[in-house]
């Protein structure tokens, strides 16, 4: 088992940022580009997730192209989401969104949770090479999701139904 836990500050309001997080069409565009990042059908492929709903990625990672399903567990807007992985090539992935409101502005945390397959192989993976992989792959997101964020909040003060577009 490894947990990766990550946050940033970001300069908009708790609603906006918990929506940014959920939002499908956003998430291939705070990705690294080199994973070509996409949405599939089997699940909600714009939009804001719900309690209930899956969604189905389809992104290379490690040169293999690879689909991962997943399903929101928990929601309590716009405090927390909670997605796992139901399919895909982790033993298990649960990846919970945090957000809290402060005086400097909205901390946004991500908490991944995983372990690889292949028993004692796969925890000698995921200690050398996935969680620092991971990490990187967070933080970067969380600085894509804090950029976009900051943009739409200072351009129009609120969350548009065309957030992962430009204005």
């Amino acid at each position: 088992m490894v947990v990766v836990k990550e946050e940033v500050v970001v300069h908009a309001p708790i609603a906006l940022c918990f929506d940014a997080a959920r939002d499908v069409g956003l998430h291939p565009r705070t990705v690294w580009p080199s994973t070509k990042e996409r949405t599939m059908p089997g699940g909600r492929r714009d939009g804001l997730m719900e309690k209930g709903e899956t969604v189905v990625f389809e992104a290379v990672h490690f040169g293999v192209r690879q689909r991962l399903s997943s399903i929101v567990e928990e929601l309590e807007a716009p405090r927390f989401f909670v997605d796992r992985m139901t399919r895909g090539a982790f033993a298990r992935m649960m990846h919970r969104h945090e957000f809290e409101e402060t005086a400097a502005g909205t901390i946004v945390r991500d908490i991944l949770d995983f372990a690889s397959p292949l028993g004692p192989l796969g925890r000698l993976f995921d200690a050398f090479v996935l969680k620092r992989y991971m990490r990187a792959f967070i933080l970067y997101r969380q600085s894509e999701l804090k950029k976009r964020a900051e943009e739409m909040y200072a351009d129009h003060g609120q969350l548009s139904s065309k957030f992962g577009e430009s204005p």
